[in-house]
């Protein structure tokens, strides 16, 4: 009894002027949770506090504009021109690296420096091309393929048949059915290139398809291509983009390999492919070796470009690395 008289009376002693009735608002009811984070704005602070990734992704814009505005420049000879001493009437044939030709000329007087910048014009046209081929068709064809699970078997037997034939032997046969030139060469590395992305989204795919929120999308019948984009996609933003990344690279070093093995571009179309086959030759010759020197360093900066840019996004792009 001597308990309650004492909570009524701490009750009387509270100042009621402290409280006040909470009303019901129809527009701040509305109102809803605010956040400034932005999923590629994150990403984009990420990437570039990897100071070496910004460099080399400099170093890849210039090689690109530069190869474009190289052929504009004053006092540029032709890739395809065969230069002649106008003295004697000879071929400038193996003349090392000089003013007049800063990396010298090939065996019969092409001018080097022309040559590679024009073949490196040619394989990045190539392996970019090659790349999104294989990043638009791999990403459909296997979100389809971990998605849907009828058509799972229809697809693994095409994946195995075409997986199971070597693929140097595909890009023989469709060099020598289709004319030599750069769009065979695409069309090559193409029809085999997506299988490996595929099955990459595919296993990724069948690893969250049927998690919760994705039930509850099916459920209240959100079309697929809507869930593909907004519930599969964005997980799989960060490995993609790292595939893409390592698939140029790979392709332009098949089309080296191709020219090697003789079914790549023609001679008379440049590429860093031609060029490395050309110089090869001259490897033990002191004297000559920058004609291998120049067009694989070319290759090699490309191709460690890409690698650590792609390493570098794909982390930056891992939502688990924002803050």
């Amino acid at each position: 009894m001597v308990k309650n008289n004492l909570e009524n009376s701490d009750i009387e002693e509270i100042d009621k002027s402290l409280f006040e009735f909470a009303k019901y608002d129809s527009k701040k009811a509305e109102l809803i949770g605010y956040s400034n984070y932005s999923y590629w704005k994150s990403t984009l602070n990420v990437f570039t506090k990897n100071k070496v990734a910004v460099f080399l992704l400099v170093v890849v814009v210039f090689l690109l504009l530069f190869t474009v505005v190289q052929p504009y420049l004053p006092n540029q000879h032709s890739p395809i021109k065969i230069n002649i001493d106008e003295k004697t009437g000879l071929q400038l044939r193996n003349l090392p690296p000089s003013a007049e030709y800063w990396f010298g000329t090939n065996s019969i007087g092409q001018d080097l420096w022309s040559r590679i910048w024009s073949g490196t014009r040619t394989s990045l046209f190539i392996g970019l091309t090659v790349g999104f081929i294989e990043l638009i068709i791999g990403i459909f064809i296997g979100s389809i393929w971990g998605y849907v699970r009828k058509f799972d078997p229809i697809i693994t037997e095409i994946y195995n048949v075409i997986t199971n034939v070597p693929t140097t032997i595909i890009l023989i046969l469709i060099a020598y059915i289709m004319k030599p030139g750069i769009i065979t060469i695409i069309v090559a590395m193409s029809v085999t290139r997506w299988t490996n992305m595929a099955r990459f989204v595919r296993n990724l795919v069948i690893i969250i398809r049927d998690r919760e929120y994705n039930l509850a999308s099916r459920c209240l019948g959100t079309p697929l291509s809507r869930i593909a984009t907004k519930n599969l996609l964005p997980y799989l933003v960060s490995v993609i983009m790292l595939r893409l990344a390592l698939a140029i690279p790979l392709a332009i070093g098949s089309e080296v390999f191709l020219t090697y093995i003789g079914i790549g571009l023609p001679v008379d179309v440049p590429s860093l492919g031609n060029l490395i086959n050309e110089g090869r030759v001259f490897m033990m010759v002191p004297s000559l070796r920058y004609q291998l020197l120049f067009p694989t360093a070319v290759l090699s900066i490309i191709t460690i470009s890409f690698y650590v840019m792609g390493n570098a996004f794909g982390d930056a792009s891992d939502p688990k690395n924002h803050l």
